[in-house]
């Protein structure tokens, strides 16, 4: 076996080609195992995240009042998207979220309300920087899982040039001068494979939860836009 006389040795027998490419490709490894811990500790951490701000905000009458906890709700996407829209508002004098515009020029008449589409282009602002903000790195798993196959194999097309030049050298072509060089070749290929498998699936497991993360955020938004238009019409019956 390669590794028969241990991992060392059998490194320090390969050539220098070999060597470069399993560093290369050992540095995209622990790159991307990296990431892939780090996402999925940062995924956990934010769906618990969010069932906790969800809980809160169904907790309340007005669908603005959650606002006064949004400070609990840091790691939260959906909380962030809700930030967004609250902030489009100012506090009453007695501290409840009221439906009065922060910036001057963008409500809708006397009132001073946000119109409608405001408020939906403040909210898919909001959902596109959230899931911009999920998906940091994981362009980097992508690259791995494409590029390292690639650059296992030129280890591999380097190393077997590098044999059949020994083989030329020494006249030979016997399985005993052929395979070492082969099968030195060869481990780059599947070096390669080793870093490129993991990638592509964390990749894609990744990018499953954030579309789910999108379409959470979405339904969210539908929501809180249906709910604010309803409690709008609701103030505007109460007016004499």
């Amino acid at each position: 076996m390669l590794f028969r006389s241990g991992l060392l040795e059998f490194f320090s027998s390969l050539g220098l080609v070999s060597k470069f490419v399993l560093l290369v490709l050992v540095v995209f490894s622990i790159g991307s195992w990296t990431v892939i811990l780090y996402k999925w500790r940062f995924f956990r951490r934010q769906e618990a995240a969010d069932l906790r701000f969800l809980k809160t905000y169904r907790r309340y009458e007005h669908p603005l009042d959650a606002s006064r906890e949004l400070h609990l709700h840091r790691d939260s996407s959906v909380a962030a998207v809700f930030s967004d829209v609250a902030r489009c508002y100012r506090l009453g004098g007695n501290g409840n979220p009221r439906a009065r515009l922060a910036m001057e020029g963008v409500g809708d008449g006397e009132a001073g309300l946000p119109t409608q589409r405001y408020v939906e282009q403040v909210l898919a602002h909001a959902m596109q920087e959230q899931i911009t903000r999920t998906e940091a790195e994981l362009p980097f798993l992508a690259t791995t899982g494409n590029v390292t196959p690639f650059i296992g194999l030129l280890g591999t097309v380097l190393g077997i040039i590098d044999a059949f030049r020994e083989i030329g050298v020494q006249g030979t072509a016997s399985i005993a001068a052929v395979a070492p060089g082969v099968a030195e070749a060869l481990v780059a290929t599947a070096a390669g494979l080793f870093t490129a498998i993991p990638a592509v699936i964390a990749y894609n497991y990744y990018l499953a939860r954030v579309r789910r993360l999108a379409f959470q955020m979405d339904r969210f938004a539908i929501d809180l836009t249906n709910a604010l238009e309803t409690r709008g019409i609701r103030e505007d019956a109460r007016r004499p």
